[in-house]
């Protein structure tokens, strides 16, 4: 259950000002059955549903407004494979059996993404040229190159970068050097959350947005979730997939996660002789950094940079001052570009930076916590929760298995955010 009432609109961004029309998916109007309840019509919800309807179960869908309305809708677009942690670490916290799994399945991740976008025919202006993780100083640097080390011994397409390939495709010469990702690519993320939205309907999916869920209970066997206008729905199985929005329909869910704003902002389209060398090959790009920057270009030219912000929702153009001050210092020569969108989402971040599985109860499935890596990590996740709901849990899975673990303190998360931004602000000064 989202933290919304239902049915609040899309919020401004430039996503939802270019984005391709939206599939009808009206509130639910009559109780029903399913196979499986997905709670959330994000990348999680959406992928989860469309995996299954593939294979023949009967899911409902039910989004507390329209699909797409949380991170799914107000990302930055980058397509980005793998997780926080490097191979070599995964397989420290994990052994070898266990984090070899997670490792292929997070290492592929952006190609689920495409795989769907290509098998479905999604407009999304979907480009796989790579992701550019620059280093801003010569010790991360050396982090770098182990880092692009262990993905290249798994066979990943990887290429590490002086100082001057690194200026010359990003079109700034803040970084010392860095690595390219060629897994890695970017899209219209509201655009691909709609292809979602009809690969699943083509399917037989019943997607029901608007529609609030305003309870959850196991009866006979039998999960029933009501929703605000009165109608229910019952099935075996319920997936909640609410991830940075997540309310209290489940207990101590909402505390396990910092629900953390992540702002963008979108300069106008930039003309030929301001912005044919910066990034003109349309890779992403997000810095090594504590506190990172991400960055791209879009279909239309336009310059993105995105990043931390205030715990609370922004109030005017002056929440987003410093990202417009990091673009001007990246790129001086857009000192004085003009805007054109900002906006800010919810990324949701676990302790462990980790993404969460919980199965706290039988027929109870949730996932949530993608820690920025939200596109290619939750449409994988959607489709491994399928296999695993389909293979009644009996098929490898290669994701943890937790319990839920409420932060401490949990309501103080404003200020663990406001403090972990002013002390990651002092070691990246000093590394």
């Amino acid at each position: 259950m989202k933290n919304i009432s239902a049915g609040q609109a899309l919020p401004p961004s430039l996503w939802a000002a270019t984005a391709t029309a939206p599939s009808a998916t009206p509130p639910l109007a009559a109780s029903r059955k399913a196979d499986v309840i997905v709670i959330g019509g994000g990348y999680t919800g959406l992928s989860t549903a469309l995996h299954l309807a593939e294979a023949g179960a009967s899911v409902c869908v039910l989004e507390a407004s329209e699909p797409g309305w949380g991170a799914s809708g107000r990302n930055g677009g980058q397509v980005i494979p793998g997780l926080k942690y490097d191979p070599d670490q995964l397989n420290v916290m994990f052994g070898s059996k266990k984090g070899e799994l997670l490792i292929d399945t997070i290492g592929k991740a952006a190609d689920t993404v495409f795989d769907l976008i290509a098998k479905y025919r999604i407009e999304c202006d979907a480009v796989r040229n790579g992701w550019i993780q620059p280093a801003h100083s010569e010790q991360v640097m050396r982090v770098l190159v182990k880092r692009a080390a262990q993905w290249a011994e798994r066979g990943a397409p990887v290429e590490m970068l002086e100082r001057a390939e690194v200026t010359q495709r990003i079109g700034s010469p803040a970084y010392v050097g860095g690595w390219i990702d060629r897994r890695a690519g970017s899209i219209q993320p509201l655009s691909y959350c709609r292809g979602l939205v009809r690969a699943a309907q083509a399917h037989g999916a019943a997607i029901h947005g608007n529609t609030l869920v305003s309870g959850l209970q196991r009866q006979d066997g039998q999960w029933q979730v009501d929703t605000a206008g009165g109608a229910r729905v019952t099935a075996e199985q319920v997936v909640i997939a609410t991830n940075g929005y997540t309310g209290d329909l489940w207990p101590r869910l909402k505390q396990s996660v910092i629900a953390a704003n992540s702002f963008i902002v979108a300069t106008k389209p930039l003309p030929p002789e301001l912005g044919d060398n910066i990034l003109a090959g349309r890779q992403v790009v997000s810095d090594s950094r504590r506190l990172l920057l991400y960055y791209r270009r879009d279909a239309q030219g336009r310059l993105l940079m995105g990043g931390r912000g205030p715990f609370s929702e922004p109030r005017g153009a002056q929440d987003f001052s410093h990202l417009e001050r990091s673009l001007a210092l990246l790129f001086p020569q857009l000192a004085q570009v003009g805007y054109e969108f900002r906006w800010a989402g919810r990324v949701a971040i676990t302790r462990d930076f980790l993404p969460h599985v919980h199965e706290p109860a039988a027929g109870l499935t949730i996932a949530l916590g993608y820690n920025g890596r939200g596109i290619a990590m939750a449409s994988t996740m959607g489709r491994c929760l399928a296999q695993r709901l389909l293979s009644a849990k009996s098929a490898p899975f290669p994701f943890p298995i937790s319990t839920i673990q409420p932060i401490p303190f949990h309501g103080l998360q404003r200020f663990y955010i406001a403090a972990g931004v002013a002390y990651y602000s002092i070691l990246d000064k000093f590394s």
